[in-house]
């Protein structure tokens, strides 16, 4: 059944708003996933204030055009949905980390990320970005590696003048 003008218009500013209000949003193949599987990813997403909608292709691309969203779309064939969010990196990381789980019952077809286009491979290097507090705890890790050593050095010293 197609779709009234006046549905195609409200869809259409639905996703614009979803636009203006995400940093982020993550393309993706969801056919053979099951409906319970489905809800599974809905709980995960909403518990992060994440968003996921089944996205009619065409109206959606409108969306993006009035957005300003910058490059080149990547071209979809299929099935699409869309996961969204103020983090620009929740919503790769978690639809990588659901396809690994769930035997690729989603795969990443692209996406956009801070208001520019990105392919799938862009997206799942993305994905693989380490969350903030492991950074952090990478950055402290390196910091404190030459204190740790130079002391293990005046130690090894302190040994031989005794």
């Amino acid at each position: 059944m197609a779709l009234s003008k006046a549905k195609k218009v409200d869809l259409v500013a639905q996703y614009e708003n979803a636009l203006k209000n995400s940093q982020s949003a993550v393309y993706v193949n969801f056919k053979g996933l099951r409906v319970g599987k489905q809800e599974e990813l809905r709980k995960k997403l909403f518990a992060e204030n994440l968003n996921y909608t089944v996205v009619k292709k065409t109206l959606w691309e409108r969306a993006t055009k009035t957005a300003n969203i910058q490059g080149d779309s990547p071209v979809i064939d299929g099935e699409m949905a869309v996961l969204w969010g103020n983090d620009l990196l929740s919503p790769a990381r978690i639809a990588n980390e659901f396809a690994k789980a769930n035997k690729k019952a989603i795969s990443i077809l692209g996406g956009i990320f801070e208001g520019n286009f990105k392919d799938a491979s862009e997206m799942m290097d993305i994905a693989t970005i380490p969350s903030r507090e492991t950074l952090l705890s990478q950055i402290a890790f390196l910091l404190k590696s030459p204190v740790q050593r130079i002391a293990i050095g005046i130690n090894e010293v302190a040994k031989t003048k005794n």
